[in-house]
Order: C-alpha cells, then sequence, then structure tokens
C-alpha cells in the first residue's frame, strides 16, 4: 500500500471512529440531556454537536478551492440550541460528517501537495487535514465527558471498562502480552 493510502486510511478510520464514538454517547443521553449544558459557561451536547456539525460543513464543502471558512457560516449561531429535535439534530450531524467523509475521499495524492486556506491563512492539505481531527476529536471528547455525566449509572462503557483491561488484554492476546 502507498503511503498517499496509508495516510488517508488512517485518516477516514480515525474520523469515522470518533464519528461512531460520539454517536454511541449520544444513544444514551435523553432528548432533555442533550440540551442541558454542564454549567453556565460550557455547552451542551446538542450545541457541541450543532458547532462540530457546521465546522465540518464549512471546512470540508469545496475543500481545495475555496476558504474553510464559508462567507454563509454563522458559527456564533452554532453555539445556540436551535433544533427543536433530535432527529434535526442528528440530520445535520450526519451532514457534516458526509460533507467531510465525501472530501477526504475525493483527495488525490497530488491533493496532497496542494494549499488551501482557513480564515485566509494557507495551510498545506495535511495541515487542515490534521488541524480538523484536532478540532473534531477535542469535542467528540468532551460530547462523550458530558453524556457520561448525563448517562450516571446506565451509563455503557464506550471502550475497555474500568478494572477489565487485563481481562481484555488476555482475551485479545492470550497471555495478556502482544506477540513478538
Amino acid at each position: 500500500m502507498d503511503h498517499f493510502t496509508q495516510f488517508m486510511s488512517a485518516v477516514i478510520n480515525t474520523f469515522e471512529s470518533n464519528q461512531r464514538m460520539a454517536e454511541r454517547a449520544v444513544e444514551q443521553v435523553s432528548d432533555e440531556g442533550l440540551r442541558v449544558a454542564l454549567d453556565e459557561h460550557t455547552n451542551s451536547i446538542a450545541v457541541i454537536m450543532k458547532h462540530v456539525a457546521g465546522n465540518l460543513i464549512s471546512r470540508w464543502t469545496d475543500f481545495l478551492t475555496t476558504d474553510g471558512e464559508k462567507p454563509d457560516r454563522n458559527r456564533d449561531d452554532e453555539f445556540v440550541d436551535t433544533f427543536s429535535e433530535r432527529a434535526e439534530l442528528l440530520a445535520y450531524w450526519e451532514r457534516g460528517w458526509s460533507t467531510l467523509l465525501d472530501s477526504l475521499k475525493s483527495l488525490t495524492p497530488d491533493d496532497l501537495e496542494k494549499t488551501v486556506f482557513i480564515r485566509g491563512e494557507a495551510h498545506t492539505v495535511p495541515l487542515a487535514i490534521q488541524r480538523s481531527l484536532g478540532h473534531t476529536c477535542y469535542h467528540v471528547g468532551q460530547i462523550v465527558q458530558v453524556a457520561r455525566i448525563q448517562a450516571g449509572d446506565n451509563w455503557n462503557t464506550l471502550t475497555i471498562p474500568r478494572g477489565q483491561s487485563e481481562q481484555f488484554n488476555k482475551a485479545r492476546w492470550g497471555e495478556g502480552k502482544p506477540s513478538a
């Protein structure tokens, strides 16, 4: 496998894994819980999801040919909970992820040599990808943390449960150690 294919595969895999993690966390939260901020200085899950989707739509629409901060994007509105139903929020969330993944999957090896702009600032394509990945993963972590708090004792862990690392490793590796 060539370097471009390896790189893009890893990027897409990481984005998709984070999307699934956020969605598995959100499934564990009530409709009302999606709208609850932990305090007056934090955002609810719904607001974080709206912001992530808005960012992905802006950054990844016409990624190679237009500035990543689109003129019609209203970033400040992303921090206002305006969706009346979970289905609307999830549809917008999916639109953001589809925009991202469709754009990533359309890139060619030559595209990695190009320069794109975000708010007028030049970025290599790999840097723009990593910037988006970092931003998105940061917010997925917030979604998971708030969902964990909202779910309380009803939380179903998204990774290896606490105290079960050794059991997990033995199941994967037989003796808890990677083979040489």
